[in-house]
C-alpha cells in the first residue's frame, strides 16, 4: 500500500463518522467481532484487563482510535509505533494449542476493517446509508490510514465492494464464539464497577448495570452481522430488533440536527485528545485506591496488602497475579506518560523484574500464578524477615515509575509531574493536593526519588495507618 496518501482531512466522511457520538451504539457490537477472532480472544483472555477495569480499556482503545484516525502523519506514526510496542508483547499459545500473536498482519488487518465496518453498519442501522461514491470515498481514506501500518497488501479488501465478502468469509471461516465473546455479550456488563462519571449514582447502580447488560446486550444481538448470529446460533428477537430501529433511527434524527460541538465526541478538525490519565492504574493511581478502615493502633498491613491485591496488581480481574498483570501495569505507565520506546523498554523491564520476584517468593503452589492468600503472607513474612526486601521487586519498578514520571529530568516530581502520573477521573483534586504533601515530606514542594521510595516502604511495612507512607493510596 502507498504510504504516502493524504489523510483524511476535518471535511473526510471518515472522521465525521468515527467522531459521533452514536457510533457508541456499535461499539459494543465491534467488541464481539474483534475479540471472535481467535487471537483476539487468545490476546484478551491471557493479557486484557478488560474485567477488571472495563471502563478504562474502553477510554484507552477509544483514544487510540482518535489518535490513528484524527491525527496528524506524526502522531498517527507515534500511535502505530506505541501498538507495535504493546502487540510484541501479546503473543503465547490458546487453550486449544494454538499459536497467537498480536503482531499477524491478517488479525490487524481484521481489527482495522472491523472499524470501518462499524462506521457503515451505523449508517444502515439508521436507514440512513452511505452511497456506492460515497463508500469508495469512505474506503479510500481509511485505506489511507491503514497503509502506514505498513500491511502487506493482499490482507486487506482492495476494494469498498469487496469489504462485505471479506467480513463475511472471516465469519464464516475464522471467527469463534470463544469466551471473550461470551463475557462480552453475557457477563461483562453484569459485574462492571460504575464508571467515573456516574459515582452520584453508585447507591442504584447495581439496578441500573442489570438494566444497562440487557438492552446492551438486546441491542449488540440485533445489530450483529446475520451470518454471525446464523453461525453461532444467536437469537435476534422481535423486541431487540426493534429496539435497534428506535435507538439507531431516533439518534439519526437527532444527532444530525445537533451543532458539531455536540454531535460528535471528536472533532472532524482532529484536535488530538490529551493522554487521559488511568483509573486504577498500578501504584500509577495511588491516590485511587481507597485503604480499608481499621483501629488507629491495630496492624494494618494485611487489610493493605489485600486491598492493593484486589485493586491495583490483579489487573486482569481473574483473583490471581501473573505475568500478564505486570505487563498490563508498565503498559498504564507507558499509555499515560507516551514515552520514548528506550525508556518504554526500561519500565517494561522493571515491571518483569518485579514479577520475577513475586513468582519466585510467593509462588508457592508452583502454579505460575500468585493469588491474594500467596501474596499477603508472602509479602508479609518477606518484610518481616528482610529489610531490603522490597528492593529486589517492588522497589524495582517504584524507581522506573518514578524515572519515568520525572519527564524534565530534574530528579524531582513537581505537582504537575505526580498529577499527570497519579491523577484520574475518579481522584478529587483535594486528594491528590493531600497525595502530594503526604509524599513531600520535607516540605520543599517537590518530592525527590528517596521521599517517593519511602513512601512504598511505608505503605507495605508500617503497622499502623500513622506513618505517612501508609496513606500512600488514598485516606479513609
Amino acid at each position: 500500500m502507498n504510504r504516502t496518501a493524504a489523510l483524511p482531512g476535518p471535511d473526510s466522511l471518515l472522521r465525521r463518522g468515527l467522531g459521533e457520538w452514536r457510533i457508541a451504539l456499535v461499539a459494543w457490537r465491534l467488541l464481539v467481532l474483534q475479540n471472535a477472532h481467535p487471537a483476539v480472544g487468545a490476546g484478551v483472555a491471557r493479557f486484557s484487563t478488560y474485567r477488571a477495569h472495563p471502563w478504562r480499556r474502553i477510554e484507552h482503545t477509544m483514544d487510540s482510535g482518535s489518535r490513528l484516525f484524527f491525527s496528524d502523519r506524526d502522531g498517527l506514526r507515534r500511535e502505530i509505533a506505541r501498538l507495535d510496542r504493546s502487540h510484541r508483547r501479546i503473543r503465547g499459545t490458546d487453550a486449544q494449542g494454538r499459536p497467537f500473536t498480536a503482531e499477524d498482519p491478517e488479525v490487524r488487518a481484521w481489527v482495522l476493517i472491523t472499524l470501518y465496518e462499524s462506521v457503515t453498519a451505523m449508517r444502515e442501522l439508521s436507514g440512513s446509508p452511505y452511497t456506492p461514491a460515497e463508500l469508495d470515498q469512505l474506503y479510500g481514506e481509511f485505506r489511507a490510514v491503514c497503509a502506514e501500518f505498513g500491511l502487506p497488501g493482499h490482507v486487506l479488501p482492495a476494494t469498498a465492494a469487496d469489504v462485505p465478502a471479506y467480513v463475511e468469509n472471516t465469519i464464516r471461516d475464522t471467527l469463534e464464539y470463544g469466551q471473550a465473546v461470551h463475557h462480552l455479550l453475557f457477563e461483562m456488563l453484569h459485574r462492571a464497577p460504575v464508571p467515573s462519571r456516574l459515582r452520584r449514582l453508585e447507591p442504584a447502580w447495581p439496578l441500573l448495570r442489570t438494566l444497562a447488560a440487557h438492552t446492551l446486550r438486546m441491542l449488540t444481538l440485533a445489530d450483529l452481522p446475520p451470518a454471525f448470529l446464523e453461525r453461532f446460533d444467536l437469537p435476534r428477537t422481535r423486541s431487540a430488533r426493534l429496539l435497534s430501529w428506535t435507538l439507531h433511527h431516533g439518534m439519526r434524527q437527532v444527532m444530525t440536527r445537533l451543532p458539531d460541538r455536540l454531535r460528535y465526541r471528536t472533532p472532524p478538525t482532529g484536535t488530538e485528545p490529551s493522554p487521559a490519565p488511568a483509573e486504577d492504574s498500578l501504584p500509577v493511581a495511588p491516590a485511587r485506591v481507597p485503604r480499608p478502615r481499621r483501629p488507629r493502633r491495630a496492624d494494618t498491613r494485611r487489610a493493605r496488602l489485600e486491598t492493593f491485591f484486589r485493586q491495583v496488581l490483579d489487573q486482569t480481574g481473574d483473583g490471581y497475579v501473573g505475568s500478564a498483570d505486570l505487563q498490563a501495569m508498565a503498559h498504564n505507565v507507558c499509555w499515560q506518560l507516551e514515552l520514548t520506546p528506550e525508556r518504554e523498554a526500561e519500565v517494561y523491564a522493571a515491571f518483569d523484574t518485579w514479577w520475577e520476584h513475586i513468582r519466585t517468593t510467593m509462588d508457592t503452589d508452583d502454579d505460575g500464578r500468585v493469588d491474594r492468600a500467596e501474596f499477603v503472607t508472602a509479602m508479609l513474612a518477606g518484610v518481616d524477615r528482610d529489610p531490603g526486601y522490597l528492593d529486589q521487586g517492588l522497589q524495582v519498578a517504584v524507581r522506573a515509575l518514578f524515572q519515568a514520571a520525572d519527564t524534565d529530568g530534574s530528579g524531582y516530581l513537581s505537582a504537575d509531574e505526580y498529577r499527570t502520573v497519579f491523577g484520574g477521573s475518579r481522584v478529587h483534586p483535594a486528594e491528590l493536593n493531600h497525595g502530594f504533601r503526604q509524599l513531600d515530606t520535607d516540605g520543599d514542594g517537590r518530592i525527590s526519588e528517596k521521599e517517593f521510595l519511602q513512601a512504598f516502604t511505608d505503605y507495605f511495612t508500617a503497622r499502623t495507618d500513622t506513618a505517612a507512607g501508609s496513606r500512600l493510596l488514598g485516606r479513609a
